[in-house]
Order: C-alpha cells, then structure tokens, then sequence
C-alpha cells in the first residue's frame, strides 16, 4: 500500500528563501556522506567524550586524514565539541552537542524506512541493470 503524501508535505521548500534551501541541502548531503553520520552514531554510543585515537578505531576503515576533515566539518556545524587539553602531548577529545543529538534522533525514523526497504532498492536496481 502505497501512502500519499500531502502537496505541503512534500513541497516543503516552497517557504524557504534561496539561501536556506541552498544551505538545508548543503547541510543534507554533508552529514549523509560515507563518514559523518558513523562518526556521529560512535560518539553517541561512547556517551562522552572520545579522545581522536578512540574515534579512529571505532569508526573503522577511515583514515586518520578523513576522519580528521569529518571531526572539523561536524564541529564547523555544531554537531560535536572538539576540547583541547594543553599538556605534553596535547589531548583532543570529541563529543557529542546537544544539536548532534537531535539530529541523530531525526535520523533514526529514516533509517529504519531504508532498512525496511532495502529488498525494493535492490529489486529496483536488479530490474535497471537488466535493461
């Protein structure tokens, strides 16, 4: 059974200016690349901060130049809190912002719907590569 949305629902960015849509969808495609979103589902499950060693290890298969660009982009956005410790050897530990958890439970609804859906994805490309 197939639910129809209503025109409002899904024509959302017809009450947002240029530079809002521009900067929602920018937001969008930032934090749904490869990283971000694991990075940020590491540091929740930590419950506190992480130091960038911990990170790397949980993330796994990032390197330490990606995860670093990930860990400055969520911190750009106010995603997590990046706390510099100064001693010898310098400290840096990562967590979780009260936004980054939002956004996390905003999430999870979503992934579960592509979870619940991967067999009508795979079935659809299946499908496209027969043609």
């Amino acid at each position: 059974m197939t639910v129809q949305p209503s025109k409002q629902a899904i024509d959302f960015c017809a009450t947002m200016t240029d530079e809002q849509d521009e900067f929602a969808r920018e937001m969008l495609e930032r934090v749904s690349a490869k990283w971000p979103l694991r990075t940020l589902q590491i540091l929740q499950a930590a419950g506190g901060p992480l130091r960038f060693s911990r990170v790397l290890e949980r993330v796994g298969g990032i390197s330490q130049k990606v995860l670093t660009q990930t860990l400055r982009m969520l911190e750009r956005d106010g995603l997590i809190t990046r706390t510099l410790y100064p001693q010898v050897p310098p400290r840096v530990e990562y967590e979780l912002t009260p936004l980054g958890y939002e956004f996390l439970l905003q999430t999870v609804p979503l992934w579960h719907w592509i979870i619940e859906h991967l067999p009508a994805f795979t079935a659809a490309r299946h499908e496209a590569a027969k043609r």
